[in-house]
């Protein structure tokens, strides 16, 4: 899969290039990334893509002019259109849905926000979807650009070490992961609960699903009942649900 971003800051990008799991699959060939930078392509003087808004206001806004032709080039090296997206806190929050859509994709162009925002008619023209960390604010979109390109990643074969951990993470099923516990079996006196010590395999995969619905209740009551709602919970989980005061208010 291959991945060109727009970025004022392309050095930000070995995070996901050098480190871990993204760094390995970037030094095997699963992946590719081709860093651009707008400033190449302004008009201004001193590389300058930014100018003040329109009707006043604090802070500066990205040109449309350079970044329509950085994309401009990025199509013509690939002589076709990729699949555009924005990284802007104006997008809709990611959810585990969308990075396993956009994970089929051969390729993406990822556009790294800054300053105030973007002028609103090259996202009109130029962009596909607008995509969000969450109702948060950072510095830019290269956080958030590495953040989708490393959960992406994780749906590419190949990637991970073992495949079915992607299918166990947060939020594939509409959860919060369970908790995981590693040796020893008792540290400063907290011990491993016994269930997972003892080889049942059918009688932990219930404890894990059981574990599953209360992390998410507690912490996320509202995916509980967005599960619920996409019929992704089971008679049983229902069951655990009605039975259990954990669950209760």
């Amino acid at each position: 899969m291959r991945f060109d971003v727009l970025t004022l800051f392309p050095e930000m990008f070995g995070a996901v290039t050098q480190y871990g799991v993204s760094g390995r699959a970037f030094a095997s060939g699963i992946w590719h990334l081709h860093c651009w930078n707008p400033r190449d392509f302004a008009t201004r003087k001193m590389g300058y893509i930014d100018d003040r808004p329109f009707g006043g206001g604090p802070g500066m806004v990205m040109q449309a002019a350079p970044l329509s032709a950085c994309l401009k080039q990025v199509d013509s090296q690939l002589g076709r259109r990729q699949h555009r997206i924005l990284l802007s806190p104006a997008g809709k929050p990611l959810q585990q849905s969308d990075i396993r859509r956009l994970a089929s994709y051969s390729g993406l162009s990822l556009v790294a926000g800054r300053y105030e925002g973007v002028d609103q008619r090259f996202v009109d023209r130029e962009i596909d979807e607008i995509f969000a960390l969450g109702d948060i604010v950072v510095s830019g979109g290269e956080l958030p650009a590495m953040m989708l390109i490393d959960a992406i990643l994780r749906w590419l074969p190949g990637v991970l070490q073992d495949e079915q951990s992607a299918q166990q993470d947060s939020f594939v099923d509409g959860l919060l992961d369970c908790p995981h516990y590693t040796r020893p079996e008792s540290w400063e006196g907290l011990r491993v609960p016994p269930i997972l010590l003892g080889g049942d395999h059918a009688a932990i995969a219930i404890w894990r699903r059981q574990q599953a619905l209360i992390a998410t209740a507690t912490q996320r009551p509202d995916l509980l009942e967005r599960a619920r709602m996409q019929g992704l919970l089971s008679a049983d989980d229902e069951r655990a649900i009605a039975t259990s005061p954990l669950f209760k208010d």
